[in-house]
């Protein structure tokens, strides 16, 4: 129980005049606190922080807050957690990479003033991560586009990292009260998206193109923020192609449940009808087929793509395929006639080919016209040698 009258017998240093206690440093006893301790608690600690609400967490990649002369800005940490690698791995994996995005907005690393630089990215969280840890040594703010999850590159051709973003982030950041200069560092691959000069009229600040990767940022700085030839240049290494493959290979689990089903029925289609046997071992040889082109687009034609002759992605794919084909024939050839054989060999050139046509969107080598004029070329082609292929499957089994 409360006693409700010891609201009015002076205790916490007040009087019962006001409703509200007031209390005088220096004019209490140490016995006088200790009694108004035990009555009203412990003094109050420091203020929450202003973005405190309800059900809402700090994420792990914010240490704490900047005091800005807009406002507070969350700082982030420059060492990737265990939980950002898990996030990389599933990205990775092509699983919820939709969904892999942070909240637009600005951000801190290090100890930013009004004259550190203002560096432009996109809210995918890989993107943002891979920016974010190679600023150990770095004073900046971080100014990140709602680019809808889409990395730079990607978001640039899609108008997403745009002209229009830029200054609507810049606006409603108050970006210009947070710094005392008026210059934007925006990633190279972004510049198919931004007219510089709009950006300039509209919100006043200048745009610097800066270099292609994220790890040469504090170099660029240090110099300057004059790029040297190495940081205009895009590579696109056997590491940078390798770690791809996942992406790719990640789309394809939904669409073979329904290939698998395909193959198995259509496998065991013969002069009596239907045959379980057939369609258990012929399945399996087709569905080698179709894992040999999945290896041969998917995985050998994003490592070997320098060494593959042509220009054209679908015909990469079909040289890779044809090589995996063979071997797919050559395992089976005791068993096969030669329509089952030309049926095994389509198969793994077909989706080899559409597998490496697909890849077109994620390498520097070609350009979006050039993309669809294969596109248009190259479907109709596949799509004739799956058919062919699947008559020649199924007539064999009449044939032989």
């Amino acid at each position: 129980m409360v006693d409700l009258d010891r609201q009015n017998n002076g205790c916490c240093g007040g009087d019962s005049s006001g409703g509200l206690t007031t209390i005088q440093p220096g004019l209490q006893s140490f016995e006088e606190m200790i009694q108004d301790d035990a009555c009203c608690g412990s003094p109050p600690g420091p203020a929450s922080s202003p973005l405190e609400k309800p059900g809402y967490k700090l994420l792990d990649f914010v240490s704490d807050f900047i005091n800005s002369p807009g406002g507070p800005v969350p700082r982030v940490k420059t060492t990737l957690a265990g939980s950002d690698h898990w996030g990389t791995l599933v990205a990775r994996l092509g699983l919820r990479r939709d969904q892999y995005k942070i909240a637009p907005g600005l951000y801190g690393v290090g100890n930013p003033d009004q004259d550190s630089p203002v560096l432009v990215t996109a809210n995918y969280k890989l993107t943002f991560d891979s920016l974010r840890r190679e600023l150990v040594a770095v004073d900046a703010w971080l100014l990140v586009l709602d680019t809808r999850g889409i990395n730079v590159w990607c978001a640039a051709g899609k108008a997403l990292f745009s002209t229009q973003e830029v200054i609507n982030r810049v606006k409603q950041t108050g970006l210009n009260k947070v710094v005392s200069h008026h210059q934007l560092i925006l990633p190279q691959l972004g510049a198919t998206g931004v007219a510089a000069h709009h950006v300039r009229k509209a919100c006043g600040f200048e745009v610097i193109w800066g270099p292609v990767r994220a790890e040469d940022i504090p170099d660029f700085i240090k110099a300057g923020k004059r790029p040297d030839k190495s940081m205009r240049q895009v590579t696109f290494s056997v590491g940078e192609r390798t770690v791809l493959i996942p992406v790719e290979l990640a789309h394809l689990p939904k669409p073979t449940r329904w290939v698998i089903l395909a193959v198995f029925f259509l496998s065991g289609i013969g002069p009596n009808l239907f045959s379980l046997s057939d369609a258990w071992y012929r399945g399996l040889m087709a569905l080698t087929a179709y894992a040999g082109g999945i290896l041969a687009g998917a995985v050998a034609t994003p490592i070997l793509l320098p060494w593959l002759p042509t220009r054209a992605f679908a015909l990469k794919g079909a040289l890779a395929g044809m090589a995996a084909g063979l071997v797919v024939v050559l395992l089976f050839k005791s068993s096969l006639i030669w329509l089952e054989a030309l049926a095994l060999l389509l198969i793994t050139v077909s989706m080899s080919s559409y597998l490496a046509m697909n890849f077109t969107g994620s390498t520097p080598f070609t350009s979006p016209s050039g993309v669809e004029k294969e596109m248009r070329r190259a479907i109709p082609l596949q799509a004739g040698a799956v058919l062919v292929a699947l008559v020649a499957w199924i007539s064999s089994e009449f044939v032989g």
